[in-house]
């Protein structure tokens, strides 16, 4: 009986398709056999970040620096790391532009540390990671308690991942207006708009002169990567806060999703943000990314976002 039981385990573990494994530093994300993502959860990181982002047949769509050194890669905006959640005005300080060779806005610099892994599970046809940090003003002062759950699917063809973040308020903290955020993933060169990208959002609205700023239920940025045509679509639940969200998508290859800001996408001076966020109150925030290959008329963007958007 214990042969037969050892057997069963080492069966189950063989049919493991999404397979997490967690190392002091960063989490590591396999899917079908192949490597997809990091989590990086390094104490050395100004903040947690998702880091490489690769399709199904492993073709790098995040870009490298600041990580790695790749040429012919741009090197500006160094806390472009991967994929990442952080914003620019909180009680004043800067949680954006947080590295340590930058000065930050406002009062400075704050940065968010990962305090607990709660809980890491592989499984056949997904797998999640669920963690808890704290965001911490530059007097190392903890403001918000963020918990964070990312669900990483199994699928032949696709790289799918589900957010589900909630903020907290430790005391009451102030949200200012700023471009500069929030949900956000800097895009592999060749996709950028000078090269092969092309940004299309729920409205059917093309490039950054028609798509930044605006709000929209999801935005698909597709390109050439090593040959092939792929598309990144990051799509907003519709009971994300402040759904449907802003849109920080660059022409360079800068693709956020922004659900605090509103005065730089508006031009209305007298916008001042979503406000407060009181102490132990909680925002939520849900949104979904999918790797897709060809681009945003090949692929069903519409179909997607009303799968995700009927999610209880």
């Amino acid at each position: 009986m214990k042969l037969i039981g050892i057997l069963l385990v080492t069966a189950t573990l063989g049919l493991t398709q999404v397979k997490i494994t967690q190392a002091p530093d960063r989490i590591r994300v396999e899917i079908d056999g192949k490597h997809f993502t990091d989590y990086i959860i390094s104490a050395e990181a100004p903040k947690p970040y998702l880091h490489p982002l690769r399709t199904a047949d492993g073709k790098q769509v995040s870009r490298s620096f600041p990580m790695d050194l790749v040429e012919g890669e741009k090197r500006d905006h160094p806390h472009h790391r991967g994929l990442w959640f952080s914003y620019g005005e909180v009680n004043g300080w800067d949680f954006w532009a947080n590295e340590k060779s930058q000065k930050g806005v406002g009062k400075g610099k704050g940065e968010i540390k990962v305090v607990k892994v709660k809980d890491v599970k592989s499984g056949k046809k997904s797998g999640s990671v669920s963690t808890v940090q704290d965001w911490i003003d530059g007097n190392g002062k903890r403001i918000i308690s963020e918990s964070r759950l990312m669900t990483f699917y199994s699928d032949p063809a696709l790289r799918m991942v589900d957010f589900d973040i909630t903020l907290t308020g430790l005391e009451d903290v102030e949200f200012g207006d700023t471009k500069e955020g929030a949900f956000a993933i800097r895009l592999a060169r060749s996709l950028e708009e000078e090269m092969t990208g092309t940004m299309v959002n729920a409205e059917g609205a093309e490039k950054e002169k028609n798509v930044w700023g605006k709000r929209s239920n999801w935005v698909d940025y597709s390109g050439t990567v090593d040959g092939q045509k792929v598309g990144i679509l990051i799509l907003d639940h519709p009971t994300s806060f402040n759904h449907p969200t802003y849109w920080h998508s660059r022409a360079y290859g800068l693709f956020a999703a922004n659900m605090f800001g509103e005065k730089d996408f508006t031009k209305n001076k007298e916008a001042k943000g979503p406000g407060t966020l009181k102490a132990g109150q909680s925002w939520r925030f849900r949104l979904r990314v999918i790797i897709h290959p060809g681009d945003s008329k090949s692929f069903d963007a519409a179909e997607a976002w009303k799968k995700y958007s009927a999610l209880k």
